[in-house]
C-alpha cells in the first residue's frame, strides 16, 4: 500500500514539472482550459490576435523620428508612461467624433510630425497629441501649439498617459 502511495505522489510530482516546463502555454489556452470547481471560459480569437499574446514591442509606420512626441517610419517602441497634449474632450454624443476628427485634421496639418489619437471611452471622445518622455518636451510643444492653433488653446492641456518610445 505504501508502495502504491508513493508512486501515486512521484508520478504527480513529475507530472507537474512536464507542465511546468512547457512554455507554450498561454493565458488564452490556461483560461481555455476546463478545471474542475471552476467555471469553463471559452475565449474565441482571431489567429493573428493569438500571435500578439507576449508581444511587446510592434512595428508601425510614422512620418520623422526625434524626441518631439513623434515616431519614425517603421520604429520599433515600447509602452511607457509620459505625456500627451490633450487637444479634445467631449460627451455629446451627436457633435463629439466628429469635433475630435476635425480638430485632429486641424493638428495635422499644423503638425504632421506629431502623432494624434482619438480614443473613446464611454461616453466620452478624447483627442490626445504626441509621444513625450518628460512634462518639459509637453509644455514646450503646447505653448507652441497654443501660438500656431490660438482657436484650440482653451481646451489644450498636458496629460499623463501611456506613450510609445522608440527602442534603438
Amino acid at each position: 500500500m505504501k508502495k502504491n502511495l508513493y508512486i501515486f505522489f512521484a508520478l504527480f510530482f513529475l507530472s507537474g514539472i512536464v507542465l511546468a516546463q512547457n512554455g507554450q502555454k498561454t493565458i488564452i489556452d490556461d483560461l481555455n482550459t476546463s478545471k474542475s470547481g471552476q467555471g469553463n471560459v471559452k475565449v474565441l480569437q482571431d489567429e493573428s490576435i493569438q500571435k500578439l499574446v507576449g508581444v511587446h514591442h510592434i512595428a508601425i509606420a510614422s512620418t520623422s523620428s526625434d524626441n518631439s512626441g513623434s515616431l519614425g517610419s517603421s520604429t520599433n517602441f515600447v509602452r511607457v508612461r509620459g505625456f500627451k497634449i490633450q487637444a479634445y474632450s467631449g460627451n455629446n454624443q451627436k457633435r463629439s467624433k466628429q469635433e475630435a476628427e476635425s480638430k485632429q485634421a486641424q493638428i495635422r496639418a499644423a503638425y504632421p510630425e506629431l502623432e494624434t489619437v482619438i480614443t473613446y471611452n464611454a461616453p466620452v471622445w478624447r483627442l490626445r497629441v504626441g509621444n513625450f518622455l518628460s512634462r518639459e518636451d509637453a509644455e514646450a510643444t503646447l505653448s507652441e501649439m497654443k501660438k500656431t492653433l490660438p482657436s484650440l488653446g482653451r481646451e489644450l492641456y498636458v496629460v499623463q498617459d501611456v506613450v510609445k518610445r522608440p527602442t534603438e
